[in-house]
């Protein structure tokens, strides 16, 4: 029998990996939070699994440092618990993992797609749905015995609108359409020119397409939208009614394919566009939910991503309710309450 080697720190390496930034904890077994560090986005469809991993290698070193372990020989820890974005279908969930194998980080690793991180994150067992709206948007669907809803979540190839990214893109499009004549009149136009300090939408479309200006910056524009439809903006307001609509079909389909639309049932809401809780995109889609599922329990997570993924890794060791609280309690104060 081959004898596994001790971690040097017993607990759970958390990983969570999004479009736009990558955030990794070491957790204790007793739920104490001993290393943290944050990168850049996490992009395994444009580099390949593999060398994805491999550029987490500098944030895990950074996070075993701040745990007092700047070097290590032999396994850091128990279980590397990773919620990876990109992670959209089996086999790229078992690539994933089979590159994290190649690392000495844990004794043993899961992958999932970070979705279900929110889910953990946002309740209390492995039942209900949630969806991210962040970068992108996504919703996944958990009961107890295993059975999971899930989208393929590969963009518009598949359906997807919307998350930070769509409603950027959509924003411009209306912007540009609205100056060159093809399109009706939105104040989007001229708001995200003085967002960015240009002459037009359409010079920021130049901008972007010449390089002159980051397209990572085009996420900025969520903010303008919000900001404009709070003003009155027809085109605004509609590009945010169409989002809580997109939020509220995906919530509802995986409630049905889950028989979950008859009982109490919590609906998980996270990304960085719910997080930030704008009323006019939450009150719509909380009403929407309420007569389309009228016993779905909306819960908004403004606690780092990572929690969940921290929280499944605890699961994954049998830890006990006393080291998930002290856990919670690190990353967000209370337990989670139906919003």
């Amino acid at each position: 029998m081959t004898h596994q080697p001790e971690p040097l720190l017993p607990g759970v390496l958390a990983i969570d990996a999004g479009n736009s930034k990558t955030d990794v904890a070491l957790i204790g077994a007793d739920g104490t939070i001993l290393g943290t560090a944050r990168g850049g986005g996490f992009e395994p469809q444009k580099i390949g699994g593999a060398a994805a991993v491999a550029g987490l290698a500098p944030l895990v070193r950074q996070a075993a440092a701040e745990a007092g372990h700047p070097t290590w020989s032999g396994v850091l820890t128990s279980h590397v618990s990773a919620c990876l974005a990109n992670a959209d279908l089996p086999v790229e969930e078992q690539a994933l993992r089979d590159a994290l194998e190649s690392h000495p980080w844990g004794a043993s690793n899961t992958v999932v797609n970070d979705t279900f991180g929110l889910l953990r994150a946002g309740t209390d067992g492995p039942r209900g749905v949630a969806v991210v709206c962040g970068a992108g948007i996504n919703c996944v669907g958990l009961l107890p015995d295993g059975r999971t809803a899930r989208f393929p979540a590969l963009g518009e190839l598949t359906g997807d609108w919307g998350g930070g990214s769509g409603l950027a893109i959509t924003s411009m499009w209306h912007a540009v359409r609205a100056e060159d004549g093809r399109g009706g009149p939105t104040a989007l136009a001229r708001a995200i020119a003085e967002h960015f300090g240009l002459a037009s939408a359409g010079a920021v479309a130049e901008a972007v397409h010449l390089r002159h200006l980051p397209s990572t910056r085009l996420h900025e524009i969520v903010r303008v939208l919000f900001a404009v439809a709070r003003d009155g903006d027809a085109v605004a307001l509609e590009l945010i009614d169409r989002q809580a609509d997109e939020i509220v079909r995906l919530a509802v389909v995986a409630l049905k394919r889950l028989d979950l639309l008859d009982s109490p049932t919590p609906v998980v809401l996270g990304g960085g566009v719910l997080a930030s809780e704008q009323p006019l995109l939450l009150d719509n889609l909380k009403d929407r939910l309420t007569r389309a599922a009228p016993l779905a329990e909306p819960r908004v997570v403004v606690a780092p991503p990572v929690l969940g993924a921290a929280l499944l890794g605890l699961d994954h060791l049998d830890a006990g309710a006393e080291a998930q609280t002290r856990l919670r309690e690190a990353y967000e104060g209370p337990r989670p309450v139906a919003a």
